[in-house]
């Protein structure tokens, strides 16, 4: 069923590809992304995830206002990404590859900061997401979850509105996902409407921690 599911999710996205940023037009996201920018706090000459980077408008704009970030942007379609890289005014500091986000290919602890916008909300299976989001993310670095949210709900809500539905999460469900995985969350942000920033981070190990101390 997952196969499936993926496979179905892929075909809408590579349809959608080349109309993406007019159904979702680019003012909206600026909006967004201006106000996640608010709360994006990176280290010098960070290297950064965006998991589910569609046509790649929230990493030029990282590019653009961090000028030693180097980052790359992974996605389930072919199509996407193709105009991502069409679009791609920072390379080599940005590239753009193919790949599931229940399987990141990538390895332990090489990001700084992972940003998922808008997607999250796609996925079938959200632990296995958060595990590898854990998993790739450096210690003391910081997950930037965009999406819309229900609220007072332990259990998804699921909406029927295209292949393979949407499922949305409060922000109860969001930081238990993020606990199971072994992040811990910093807060919670409205940016627009019921559109909801949650910033978890990766704890550091405790010996670092006794050392630091």
């Amino acid at each position: 069923m997952t196969n499936d599911f993926i496979s179905n999710k892929k075909q809408l996205f590579d349809l959608w590809a080349l109309i993406y940023d007019w159904l979702f037009p680019t003012v909206f996201y600026q909006a967004i992304h201006k106000r996640l920018l608010e709360y994006v706090d990176l280290p010098v000459r960070s290297n950064v995830l965006d998991l589910g980077c569609g046509t790649g408008q929230l990493l030029e704009r990282l590019a653009s206002q961090f000028n030693d970030l180097q980052g790359i942007g992974l996605d389930l379609s072919t199509e996407m990404l193709r105009v991502a890289r069409r679009n791609n005014r920072h390379h080599p500091r940005l590239i753009y590859i193919e790949g599931k986000a229940n399987s990141l290919p990538f390895a332990d602890g090489q990001f700084d900061a992972i940003f998922n916008t808008f997607s999250f909300l796609h996925y079938l299976e959200p632990q296995q997401v958060f595990g590898e989001v854990a998993r790739v993310l450096s210690p003391g670095g910081r997950f930037y979850l965009v999406d819309l949210t229900t609220r007072n709900s332990s259990e998804p809500q699921f909406i029927p509105v295209i292949v393979g539905g949407i499922r949305l999460y409060s922000s109860t469900s969001r930081e238990h996902l993020g606990s199971c995985a072994g992040l811990l969350c910093l807060g919670h942000h409205y940016l627009i409407g019921s559109v909801l920033l949650t910033i978890f981070t990766k704890k550091q190990p405790e010996t670092s921690r006794k050392t630091q101390n």
